[in-house]
């Protein structure tokens, strides 16, 4: 990272006093007090102390400030009331609205893309995670280097590298943050090259891949963790998991599949993210099966689903993709509404009902997994060499053997299977 982004992270620190600002523009289908709550939630992630909470309506944004001038007082106020070092608006803030916020509020104020940054670049656990979060900061602060930088005015001479004579100091620092932003995408396209080789590997063995996806804090870690017995971070708390993870689990009818857990999505995530994690969320976009884990007995439980699918649009996960969705958090529901979403669930084929956390509808959910990675089995011929146990033992494994006869010291099998898994079969058949 850049010395000028340390100083600017440095403004606050864990434990601060925060309060959290929605400015309501109208337009959303959205609750405000689970928008609030989410918000905060998100604050918490960060370590901070959430010491109030302050929705505001703005009929008419402010290119200034965003909020009327009325507002902003009442912010300061409640600033000073609560001792608090820190704004969190839920919005995007343009840097002049920031810088005049901060200047009005005598506080630190970050909007909603700030917030989930500094999120992603506490959480990032691998190498490649941490790549990803920075080159996705880099791109957010360079549009700020007005605001962010106290020594941009001055200017140096030229030394070499260090720029031409009369170059500004913000010219040097934005050319530096694109240099380093290069450096990053060459090594995250070696990553994606390197995870394409793996998904290659996985692809010639023959297992299919399904991918949790949804809204952050919906379950996936608590289902990943029943499904596999793993250990994942599965916590009560916004994108608890950053990086994929991977693991085998058994299925009824098909031996074995890769199960892979994936970063939350949630509204308004930042473009930058989008772009950044998208050798990650490659997982998400080659996976034979998609399950969609929602959060059933949250508010906004719908928006949340709307804003998993327009991710998943962006990434390219098209229609082709079989997925359906698990309705998690039964356990949080009432019993009227709890009935209620049962016996909708049991209307329909493209929803299990589940509670990831009691085990509630799992071995539903399996099941309904096998169903769907079985779907649409074709009948194909194949021939193998009569010695070739191997190959015979993946047909039984993967596939419904129809027929089995033996011509010329062939062995011949009449076999159902996915198109996906026939494909991998003939990749396995060209590698030996």
């Amino acid at each position: 990272m850049t010395q000028g982004f340390e100083r600017d992270r440095g403004e606050f620190a864990r434990g601060a006093r925060c309060i959290v600002v929605l400015p309501d523009q109208g337009g959303s289908n959205r609750d405000s007090d689970a928008r609030l709550d989410e918000t905060a939630g998100l604050a918490l992630a960060i370590g901070v102390e959430v010491v109030d909470r302050v929705h505001l309506r703005v009929r008419a944004p402010k290119p200034a400030t965003l909020i009327g001038s009325g507002q902003v007082e009442q912010l300061a106020t409640s600033v000073r009331q609560h001792e608090a070092q820190l704004a969190v608006f839920d919005a995007a803030l343009t840097p002049v609205q920031q810088r005049n916020l901060e200047t009005a509020l005598e506080a630190k104020v970050i909007d909603r893309t700030g917030l989930i940054l500094e999120i992603f670049g506490e959480r990032a656990a691998t190498a490649e995670g941490r790549l990803q979060v920075e080159l996705a900061h880099l791109d957010y602060q360079a549009g700020r280097l007005v605001r962010s930088w106290t020594h941009l005015e001055r200017q140096r001479g030229g030394f070499g590298f260090l720029g031409g004579p009369g170059e500004t100091q913000i010219e040097a620092d934005r050319r530096l943050i694109r240099d380093r932003m290069a450096r990053l995408r060459r090594e995250l396209e070696q990553v994606s090259r390197t995870r394409g080789l793996h998904r290659e590997r996985r692809q010639r063995a023959p297992w299919p891949v399904i991918a949790l996806v949804g809204y952050t804090n919906a379950g996936k870690s608590t289902l990943f963790n029943k499904l596999t017995g793993a250990d994942v971070m599965a916590e009560d708390l916004l994108f608890a998991t950053l990086d994929p993870t991977l693991r085998r689990i058994d299925l009824p009818g098909i031996d074995q599949a890769i199960l892979s857990d994936t970063v939350g999505f949630v509204s308004d995530l930042p473009t930058q993210l989008v772009a950044a994690f998208k050798a990650t969320l490659e997982e998400v976009v080659s996976a034979d099966l998609l399950i969609h884990v929602r959060d059933i007995a949250h508010p906004d439980s719908e928006a949340q689903r709307a804003d998993v699918e327009q991710v998943l649009e962006e990434l390219g996960v098209g229609e082709g993709t079989p997925r359906f969705e698990a309705w998690n958090k039964l356990d949080l529901l009432d019993a009227e509404r709890r009935d209620e979403l049962l016996a909708e669930a049991e209307r329909r084929d493209d929803v299990v009902a589940i509670s990831a956390l009691t085990g509630e509808g799992v071995d539903g959910l399996m099941e309904q997994v096998a169903t769907k990675l079985t779907a649409g089995h074709r009948r194909y011929r194949i021939e193998l060499d009569a010695a070739d146990g191997a190959g015979a033992a993946w047909l039984h494994a993967h596939g419904e053997v129809v027929e089995q006869t033996v011509e010329d010291s062939r062995a011949v099998y009449e076999v159902r299977l996915a198109p996906a898994d026939y494909d991998r079969f003939m990749q396995r058949q060209a590698a030996t």
